[in-house]
């Protein structure tokens, strides 16, 4: 991996954690400290990141803790249409799991008349937003705090799905393809998506086009953990071709 390219994957880590480790960078990309350093002064020249002693953390992060926004919201106007259309697949009296993410968000906004809902998420702004309808019953997972997204991870995160089922999943993606499957930047979001995937019985991925043939660090697994993929309308005639020849059902917002 050239130097640019692990810088330009440190941030994606970055919009996602808010805070990255000097040595799990090192073991992530199998290069030496000393290489991260560099990487991380050249990101800090920039004025993208702040260095602390053993990591860095992303600019303005606490601010937009503060303002309670999300980090990523570039290509909203497609994640509002998949949010329109993802919500006409949830009914009255549905169980259902949002992600975290500007997409699932989208989705919670679409859903704030509904009644006799159950959901469950590790999103802090879904609970918000959805808080408000005594109608909803929320259920907030526990684990690790992400600043940038606004929401749990990691292990406890994951075991709180553990006996759980509810009808429907609605789950979020950084990178969508054949080849590398569904993938993240976020190696602890991993094991909590898997036990998402694993309570449901209905899992629809929400996922802008733009996101489709692209890859992230980590992979949660390969497409046919998926039942459907609601994406939006400038998805290309190719890919949808792909999704067809491999027996994937995808829903146009």
């Amino acid at each position: 991996m050239l130097a640019n390219q692990r810088r330009d994957k440190i941030i994606e880590m970055l919009n996602e954690d808010g805070t990255v480790k000097v040595s799990v960078l090192s073991q992530v990309f199998k290069v030496s400290e000393v290489t991260i350093r560099q990487d991380l002064e050249k990101l800090e020249q920039e004025g993208l990141i702040e260095r602390e002693h053993g990591g860095a953390f992303l600019k303005n992060l606490g601010q937009q803790v503060r303002d309670f926004a999300l980090a990523n919201l570039i290509n909203l106007d497609k994640k509002e249409r998949i949010g329109k259309k993802a919500a006409e697949f949830i009914e009255n009296g549905d169980t259902i799991i949002l992600d975290s993410g500007t997409t699932t968000t989208e989705i919670a906004r679409n859903i704030v008349d509904r009644r006799n809902l159950t959901v469950i998420t590790n999103s802090i702004n879904i609970v918000m937003i959805l808080g408000s309808n005594p109608s909803i019953n929320v259920i907030l997972t526990g684990g690790e705090f992400k600043a940038p997204t606004l929401s749990l991870t990691g292990q406890k995160a994951a075991d709180f799905f553990n006996g759980l089922h509810v009808d429907k999943l609605f789950l979020a993606t950084a990178g969508i393809s054949l080849k590398s499957g569904l993938t993240y930047p976020s190696l602890s979001d991993i094991a909590v998506k898997k036990a998402m995937i694993d309570s449901a019985e209905t899992v629809y991925l929400v996922a802008d086009s733009t996101k489709i043939g692209k890859g992230s660090l980590a992979s949660l697994g390969a497409l046919s953990l998926i039942h459907y993929l609601i994406t939006d309308s400038e998805i290309t005639e190719k890919d949808k071709e792909i999704f067809i020849q491999n027996e994937i059902d995808f829903i146009i917002a």
